[in-house]
């Protein structure tokens, strides 16, 4: 990929700290970086923790938004995607007043194995979900790779009687989820694997050891919208595209991803805005009756000085975007 000049790059950034409405990974502020190319404004969100060597893909999708793609995409097959609500890891009696933010859905995707809870916790969870969405609704649940082999055929055991569209990412290594698939294949709860896809050197090997029924693909972290249709059309699988908790601009980039899959059998998890307190613009990409509509994100000055991060962090992020950019200027 051509890569701008670094100053270029770094001429208009805007680091912004957007509240959650309730706690995410840990997490009660989403800090985040805006740039602007001369396709209009692009996002960089790598999560804090992450190396430079793993935020390097999270910068390539930055400057494919910003800057277009050296690689030809192809044409959008939809306007607008169905979407899931997503449940963080909350206590069962504050499960109505999270879910009611994404008004009318049909599928919801729950955190379990949250450090220093239980599997109690995650049934309690659950079941609060499936009494507040009906029989109808469909639930996925998302481990996040918490459990080994034998903790996660107790969970899909303690949990199969909650009707689950899939389990995402119960083990972490790959033989892992190879193993348990075997285990718990006549129990018809498929596996997805969200980890071992993006946090991978080979993003296909799961697919390839037969290790998960479906794939979460994430913008971002795969090196934006062309390198994830190459993914998705090399799997051979089915696919949900799922947002990494940006604000508007990034899920901008997710939405126009699943414009262009060929074929979406799932809801994708690409309304999360409704966990953000605040956003960059006055418009946010928020779910109607469980869909949203792909379309351009207008940046809102007043927006990014109300969440603007402090200089020190700033200065972080700025020295980040510097360091990441030496990865990919040596790789070039």
């Amino acid at each position: 990929m051509s890569l701008p000049a670094l100053d270029d790059l770094l001429s208009a950034v805007r680091v912004v700290a957007l509240p959650l409405v309730t706690t995410f990974r840990g997490l009660s502020v989403r800090e985040t970086a805006l740039v602007r190319g001369p396709r209009g404004w692009a996002e960089f969100a790598p999560f804090a923790e992450y190396d430079d060597a793993e935020s390097a893909e999270w910068l390539r999708a930055t400057i494919e938004q910003g800057w277009g793609s050296d690689a030809p995409v192809p044409p959008r097959v939809r306007d607008t995607i169905a979407v899931n609500a997503t449940l963080p890891a909350v206590p069962p009696e504050h499960v109505a007043a999270v879910l009611d933010l994404y008004g009318d859905f049909r599928t919801v995707k729950i955190k379990v194995g949250e450090p220093g809870q239980t599997l109690d916790d995650d049934v309690a969870r659950v079941r609060a979900a499936r009494q507040w969405m009906g029989a109808a609704g469909r639930i996925r649940l998302d481990a996040n790779g918490a459990w080994n082999v034998d903790e996660a055929e107790h969970a899909f055991r303690a949990l199969e009687h909650f009707d689950l569209e899939y389990v995402e990412q119960p083990c972490m290594r790959i033989d892992e989820l190879a193993e348990l698939r075997d285990r718990v294949h006549r129990m018809g709860i498929p596996i997805a694997a969200d980890e071992s896809v993006r946090k991978a050197s080979d993003p296909l090997a799961v697919a390839r050891a037969g290790a998960a029924d479906i794939l979460v693909i994430k913008c971002a972290p795969l090196g934006g919208v062309s390198r994830a249709l190459r993914i998705v059309a090399d799997a051979g699988l089915p696919v949900v595209i799922s947002s990494a908790l940006e604000s508007s601009v990034g899920l901008a980039a997710g939405i126009d991803l699943a414009t262009r899959v060929p074929v979406l059998d799932f809801d994708c998890g690409l309304a999360t805005a409704a966990l953000l307190g605040g956003d960059v613009t006055a418009h946010p990409l928020r779910a109607v009756d469980g869909e949203i509509e792909a379309r351009d994100i207008v940046v809102d000055d007043d927006a990014c000085r109300d969440y603007a991060a402090t200089a020190e962090r700033t200065a972080w992020w700025t020295d980040r975007i510097t360091r990441v950019y030496g990865v990919l200027a040596d790789e070039a």
